[in-house]
């Protein structure tokens, strides 16, 4: 895949958040190489001035971990969501480390953090996570299908990693969850049962950009996939299969967050 890199510096890192529970969002970078179908952060690109398809461009903030440190000594402390509209651990991430460099400002500073991510280089800074006091990580897994996981998110990593690493995160002690969003063409019964064990929490979250993604859904069968009553199907069996072991959350589809706003089933 050609990938636009650039190394750029940021002016501001620490920006404020309209996500419920999260007072602030870090993105150490702009674009995402996951390129996944879906993504509502597409947004950005007119506000960046990229015209290059998703997923082909990539902006390093080289200079953000020392922006956070000053910020976060002028700013009132809050939750910090790490990242709202970027993987914090994408591919090239392994060579910058902008993600492990601000975690470890903001475990220096003692701020509460919410990390998120579809890669399993995530466990590189199980070290870190440690030495917080108010942690959550969330995985991100879709679907059940690699199939299905290799069209709709060509270049994120597989199910498989996902999960092995959202286990090792929890047997860790590190409080997790599972994000099921948006609810992509599964069997979710597997899923569910794909999880057991494995985290505190799953988060459930509906399809909430269909026209992104209904000529994908069309040319491969899936049309059923964008209904309400699969989306209700999905949350039912996971509340069947994972009710005594995890807590069960269904997201509110707010448009800015893809996996908070969560409103308890039971």
């Amino acid at each position: 895949m050609n990938l636009l890199l650039r190394e750029i510096r940021a002016k501001g890192l620490l920006s404020s958040s309209r996500i419920p529970d999260v007072a602030y969002c870090v993105n150490p970078y702009v674009g995402c190489e996951h390129a996944c179908r879906y993504c509502y952060a597409t947004f950005i690109c007119k506000y960046t001035g990229h015209t290059e398809p998703w997923g082909r461009f990539l902006d390093v903030r080289v200079n953000a971990p020392e922006l956070l440190v000053k910020e976060l000594r002028r700013k009132k402390q809050g939750a910090v969501m790490v990242s709202s509209v970027t993987d914090p651990y994408q591919p090239r991430e392994a060579h910058y480390k902008l993600t492990r460099r601000c975690l470890e400002a903001l475990a220096d500073a003692g701020w509460p953090v919410r990390v998120q991510t579809k890669s399993p280089l995530v466990m590189r800074d199980l070290d870190i996570f440690k030495h917080f006091k108010d942690l959550e990580v969330g995985i991100t897994l879709t679907t059940d299908n690699d199939s299905v996981r290799r069209v709709m998110e060509p270049h994120a990593p597989p199910i498989e990693e996902r999960l092995s690493a959202l286990e090792g995160l929890t047997l860790a002690g590190i409080k997790t969850y599972a994000f099921v969003g948006p609810v992509l063409p599964m069997d979710p019964n597997r899923l569910a049962r794909m999880l057991r064990g494995k985290t505190h929490e799953v988060v459930l979250d509906r399809m909430n950009y269909p026209w992104k993604v209904s000529w994908i859904y069309s040319r491969y069968g899936w049309e059923h996939a964008l209904t309400d009553g699969y989306y209700e199907n999905v949350v039912g069996a996971f509340s069947k299969i994972l009710g005594g072991s995890a807590e069960i959350y269904n997201t509110s589809g707010e448009e800015e967050r893809h996996e908070l706003g969560r409103q308890t089933l039971f």
